[in-house]
């Protein structure tokens, strides 16, 4: 048996580990052969692949980014959305003569998309969920989310001490597109005094509220963490709109701060070295086993798997009344609403 691996969209931390689970578990636990596709789905479009090895799946465990490189894939959505149905055969075509049995796809939700589709058009695929937002649908949690918690809560400990120093508002924007996932766990986990949410939204005079209570407390400084998501009235960042709002309203010194792409950078966190192995060695199973059109998934303690059909498309965006949410406003932390 012959089985593809590719990554697509944006990097996070944990594919190379990822890559090596699925190579790994194939080669030696069900004796297949192993290609690495280059690139995205482009690199199957283009064949442009390279064989995957037991020595050559070695080291890899601890890097970030991707052996394999990945892109944004808009003319292959396009050919596999195509009315057109020349389109659909060449992609049918470049799997058939790359000999594939199976198509291994790691990527966040516009990939998990893209290999439902695949499996639409009678092609064996299987979707492994990746990214550092946790907004793939049907899983628990994704690799990459980990380190960059990691990573944002860092920068939110790192603020703490400027920020009291110069007794200063300090405004954090973090990553997550349309979900507030990492911005809730790092401004949890860093101690923000305001964490607002693209899914929650935000009412000015209570944010600005919160910061004045907190003066009027003798508490020097405030931390303000915000999601990327977060929409604003002006074309500004968010960090920006809230900086600005914050210091012309109240008249404390704000500064922000835009941690932006280190957030998916650097070596991937012990967690999500074993998430990606673990999930890894699942899709390899399912190959074995004959189970395509299935997306391999965290759910609870247990690693699983779940039909693509019922997860392509959709976002797995933070609940209001999670228990962290809940647990924070106890707390007296603000999420910028009554």
């Amino acid at each position: 048996m012959k089985v593809g691996i590719l990554s697509s969209g944006g990097d996070a931390p944990g594919i190379n580990a990822t890559i090596r689970g699925v190579g790994k578990t194939a080669i030696n636990n069900y004796g297949m052969q192993v290609i690495g596709i280059q690139n995205g789905f482009s690199g199957l479009l283009y064949k442009d692949v390279v064989e995957l090895t037991d020595p050559s799946l070695s080291g890899i465990l601890n890097l970030g980014g991707t052996i394999l490189g990945t892109a944004r894939e808009k003319v292959f959505r396009k050919m596999i959305t195509s009315p057109d149905e020349k389109d659909r055969e060449q992609i049918k075509a470049a799997y058939h003569e790359l000999g594939l049995d199976c198509l291994v796809c790691i990527g966040g939700n516009g990939t998990q998309r893209t290999t439902w589709m695949l499996s639409e058009l009678g092609l064996n695929a299987v979707g492994i969920p990746k990214t550092i937002d946790n907004d793939v649908y049907g899983t628990d949690i994704t690799f990459g989310f980990d380190t960059a918690v990691n990573i944002a809560t860092e920068a939110i400990d790192r603020l703490h001490s400027t920020a009291s120093s110069h007794r200063r508002v300090m405004v954090i924007e973090l990553m997550g597109h349309h979900a507030g996932w990492i911005t809730l766990y790092a401004g949890m986990a860093g101690g923000a005094d305001i964490i607002l949410l693209p899914e929650l939204g935000y009412n000015m005079k209570v944010v600005i509220d919160k910061i004045q209570k907190r003066m009027e407390m003798g508490k020097a400084y405030s931390i303000v963490a915000v999601a990327e998501g977060v929409e604003v009235p002006t074309r500004e960042r968010p960090a920006a709109y809230f900086a600005r709002e914050i210091e012309e309203q109240t008249g404390f010194e704000t500064r922000e701060t835009v941690l932006g792409y280190i957030q998916r950078g650097g070596s991937p966190s012990p967690y999500d070295r074993i998430l990606g192995t673990l999930l890894g060695g699942h899709a390899a199973e399912l190959i074995h086993e004959g189970k395509f059109g299935r997306m391999v998934a965290r759910l609870g303690n247990k690693i699983s798997d779940v039909p693509l059909s019922e997860v392509a498309g959709k976002l797995r965006l933070v609940n209001p009344e999670s228990n962290l949410v809940v647990q924070g406003k106890r707390m007296g932390i603000s999420f910028g609403v009554w």
